[in-house]
């Protein structure tokens, strides 16, 4: 908390007395007492980011932007265990082709770094309250969440958020209890690279963390759960969630979620993370995790059939700055389901396989590995790293079927401050979509500037 000291006067120790003409001598004052008044705490980002994509194949195009924005909030000081914060969010994009204005979003343009339409925008993006009882804390209203199948996803310049109840509990020793009802969601700027128009980009979307009416929960408006979804008139009782996270063995940790999206779907996640030395050299660390998905549909059934299953592994080391990893994972024939594959309309984006920009691992009948390395350049406090990830993508997938998709990347950050950080970024996917006969690739670049306060 950022404190605010103010210097509070002692009171006089003596009163004046008048005794014939006379005034009483006056004591000695006691010494100033200072005291510290918590009038609570402003914090916030800013963020500029700059992206360059150029498209080549079926698609051919050059697309850039430039966009400032972030957020700035204000926390209250605790009392009685209870505080409560609201935050504002917003974006502002640059004009930096005059040959296609950008409130139309032309096709110069990248619409991730906007709202919808390519709209400047600012909105309440948190407002909640918090309250805190020996190992209880529950916290209502908008808020930001990053859990397994609805989260953030802070990809762009703005992140998902949610309205919604969260109760966190650590009675159990080394267990930390999870229950949530999330009613709605304000869709971050990322969800714009999905049009609305386009019923292939439709089943992408919908799979790679952004639903059929994404767009209702743009420029800050929040949206209904089940409409986010399944586009409008899909209104639902939202999303009710349960988590168990346990770390009671050493470099071990076990996890399990439950999402029941009412009338929509029942999603479970399971994730088993290990970490050991290595038997042959102690200064080796090594890690491996798995994870599972199941979905299936329930009540309305409001998506249609939905039969889906998933699972990752993923091994690494680290030795010294150097760290790396390979995962595979594998999603399931969906069984005629309408959608096929893994369902994540609400930003969860838990796969140990995704590219940077390429998520098809959740696609029906599709087969993904990756394999990625990071350096740290501690001396100079930069990190740097690199990744390949394949797709087999399956012939029930509704999109890129048939595909073998590829996507490689870069990510290199340089810590300058202990506040300020700039980030350089790429990648670079392999027929991403379209059709074995007529795909599409690009080269994209992105730079970041970010500082905290």
């Amino acid at each position: 908390m950022k404190l605010i000291k103010m210097s509070l006067a002692a009171a006089v120790a003596a009163s004046m007395a008048v005794a014939g003409g006379n005034i009483a001598p006056v004591e000695e004052a006691a010494p100033a007492v200072e005291s510290e008044v918590d009038y609570g705490t402003v914090f916030g980002q800013s963020r500029t980011f700059y992206i360059d994509r150029t498209y080549t194949g079926s698609i051919e195009n050059n697309r850039n932007s430039l966009a400032t924005g972030g957020y700035i909030g204000y926390k209250t000081p605790e009392y009685n265990g209870l505080s409560a914060a609201a935050v504002l969010y917003g974006v502002y994009g640059f004009d930096i082709h005059n040959e296609d204005a950008k409130d139309a979003c032309g096709l110069s343009y990248d619409p991730a770094l906007y709202g919808d339409g390519c709209k400047n925008y600012m909105f309440l993006g948190e407002a909640y309250l918090n309250y805190v009882y020996e190992n209880t804390t529950i916290k209502v209203g908008r808020q930001k969440l990053n859990t397994p199948l609805a989260g953030a996803d802070d990809a762009r310049m703005l992140p998902n958020l949610f309205e919604a109840a969260v109760v966190t509990n650590t009675d159990i020793k080394d267990t930390t209890l999870i229950a949530a009802h999330i009613t709605r969601e304000s869709v971050g700027t990322f969800g714009n690279v999905y049009p609305t128009t386009t019923p292939s980009l439709l089943s992408l979307a919908i799979q790679s963390g952004y639903g059929y009416g994404y767009k209702l929960g743009t420029n800050g408006d929040f949206a209904d759960m089940g409409e986010i979804a399944l586009g409008a008139g899909n209104d639902t009782a939202g999303v009710s969630a349960v988590a168990a996270i346990y770390k009671g063995m050493e470099g071990v940790t076990l996890q399990a979620w439950d999402y029941y999206a009412h009338d929509i779907l029942n999603a479970l996640y399971l994730q088993a993370d290990f970490g050991w030395n290595c038997m042959l050299n102690d200064e080796v660390k090594m890690n491996a995790s798995l994870q599972y998905i199941n979905q299936s549909d329930v009540g309305d059934a409001l998506a249609g059939k939905v039969d889906s299953n998933y699972w990752g592994a993923k091994l690494g080391a680290a030795y010294g700055n150097l760290s790396g990893y390979v995962a595979y994972s594998q999603t399931a024939d969906s069984d005629g389901a309408e959608n096929g594959g893994i369902i994540t309309p609400w930003g969860g984006m838990p796969a140990f396989t995704q590219g940077m920009v390429t998520r098809h691992q959740f696609f029906s009948d599709t087969d993904t590995y990756k394999v990625a390395a990071t350096y740290n350049f501690s001396d100079l406090n930069v990190k740097a790293s690199a990744y390949f990830a394949s797709f087999d993508v399956g012939e029930s997938a509704t999109y890129a079927a048939g595909l073998e998709s590829t996507e490689s990347g870069f990510d290199i950050i340089y810590q300058a401050t202990e506040n300020l950080q700039y980030r350089f970024r790429g990648n670079f996917p392999n027929e991403f979509g379209g059709t074995p006969s007529a795909s599409y690739d690009w080269d994209e670049y992105r730079f970041i500037v970010n500082y905290n306060f």
